[in-house]
């Protein structure tokens, strides 16, 4: 299986509603006697999905409308007590049960026959408290264990999010294909984030330069179990915004999974990105840049000296009734770009750009030129209104050239619960028999999804 086909697996993070959700997910205190807190997590996420059209992307051969439901719960436990002036230190146990029902999605990845239940976050660290006045409050922070982790707006790194199903299985039963690709459910969702095996330590708070060093370690098949290690330093500005620079280094894969992901690039491989993002001081602006250089060898059948680049500039109407907010970007990824652990936490269309193309339809982040507009609306402080449009230029030979507009809506009913509807119309140049990816036709494809995410 190539880098391209492979790209085309990546299993969505859960959108703009998890980033509304954020703000009222909390937990439900246990146990506080002022020094020591001990809280119950739950987080919970359901979602019914509809497409007219299938891709062939997996072992998906039928001109089919697939129907399917995906949902999760992770519950478990948090805690944190002070050590006497010394700092505090912190941590999670987490499980994670989710699940698939229905025909599978557009794409092929899920069956509908998925369902497991395995620890997700077991995590321990240490805050330094005012131990250090210089870096601020708590400005050391050293954690190890099974947890996510994320890199700016998610542009390389949004935890490890990629929920393959069972449909690999029948090339695993065959021999072709690994056995464990599969997550246990919840393709879209992105039910499992953590990584398996984590080492990271923090330096700085949320104003001035922040570093982070971290190792990371997936026991993610289908991301080839890849070890890398890293550093990120930011400047944040609470005016103007944050700039910052990264760099990360592949030390390792599963061979077995690698050779047939194509990913063996990955051990070695050396990335290197700059971005910048905020105000600049205006307000109602929105600014937002990454450049990446990739260097995956000479003996990638990619190319081996990789970019991956994109511009985005938003304005809110701020006078104006509903607060309009209207955002242009332009991406482009060269034919080799490996986009790593992408995933994005601000919101539908970032870093997956399209509900049927990012999903399900490709391209994916590589090899290939996006244009993107979007209008976000509030008619109230709970509702958000949305319409998103994307124009993809497939590089290397136009097969996944194509178009999309979504519609969507976001509502925060109350505290402990977000509903998310959208409908998308992807319409590609070229269909499966023409050397693209939808079956049957070019014709447009009509797609719907609801959402509901519980948590407290």
């Amino acid at each position: 299986m190539n880098t391209t086909n492979s790209r085309r697996a990546v299993a969505i993070a859960l959108a703009a509603t998890a980033a509304l959700a954020s703000s009222q997910a909390g937990a439900h205190t246990l146990y506080d006697n002022g020094d020591t807190v001990i809280d119950f997590d739950f987080e919970a996420a359901v979602g019914v999905f509809n497409s007219s059209k299938s891709y062939a992307q997996v072992l998906r051969t039928e001109d089919d409308s697939p129907t399917w439901q995906e949902g999760y719960a992770k519950y478990g436990l948090s805690a944190a007590t002070g050590l006497d002036g010394a700092g505090s230190v912190y941590g999670a146990f987490n499980l994670l049960s989710s699940a698939t029902r229905g025909d599978g999605d557009a794409g092929g990845f899920s069956t509908g026959k998925e369902e497991d239940t395995q620890v997700e976050d077991a995590y321990i660290g240490w805050v330094s408290g005012d131990l250090v006045p210089w870096l601020g409050e708590d400005g050391i922070d050293l954690s190890f264990g099974r947890q996510s982790f994320t890199i700016g707006d998610g542009f390389l790194i949004n935890g490890d999010s990629l929920n393959f199903g069972e449909g690999f299985q029948p090339l695993a039963d065959a021999g072709i294909a690994p056995n464990g690709l599969s997550r246990g459910g919840a393709y879209w969702l992105a039910a499992r984030k953590a990584f398996d095996k984590t080492a990271i330590l923090r330096l700085g708070g949320d104003s001035g330069f922040h570093l982070d060093g971290f190792w990371l370690h997936s026991d993610n098949k289908a991301q080839a179990e890849m070890e890398l290690a890293g550093a990120n330093l930011e400047y944040r500005d609470a005016t103007y915004g944050t700039v910052g620079v990264t760099y990360l280094k592949g030390l390792d894969v599963d061979e077995e999974s690698a050779e047939f992901l194509g990913y063996q690039h990955r051990d070695g491989q050396k990335t290197l990105a700059f971005r910048a993002n905020g105000s600049l001081g205006v307000e109602n602006l929105f600014v937002s840049t990454e450049y990446v250089d990739q260097d995956n060898g000479d003996d990638y059948a990619g190319g081996g000296d990789d970019h991956a680049w994109y511009g985005e500039a938003g304005w809110t109407f701020a006078d104006m009734p509903w607060s309009p907010k209207l955002t242009y970007r332009f991406s482009s990824f060269s034919g080799g770009f490996d986009p790593l652990f992408f995933g994005f936490n601000r919101g539908y269309g970032t870093w997956f750009q399209g509900e049927v193309a990012a999903n399900y339809a490709g391209p994916f982040n590589s090899d290939t030129d996006v244009h993107h507009v979007g209008l976000a609306l509030a008619p109230s402080e709970t509702v958000e209104l949305g319409a998103l449009f994307f124009q993809f230029d497939n590089a290397g030979d136009g097969f996944l050239d194509g178009n999309e507009v979504d519609l969507y809506a976001q509502w925060i009913v109350n505290e402990h619960l977000v509903i998310s509807p959208l409908v998308g119309f992807y319409t590609p140049d070229k269909s499966a028999a023409e050397g693209g990816t939808q079956i049957g036709d070019d014709d447009t494809n009509v797609y719907s999804q609801v959402i509901a995410i519980v948590n407290f």
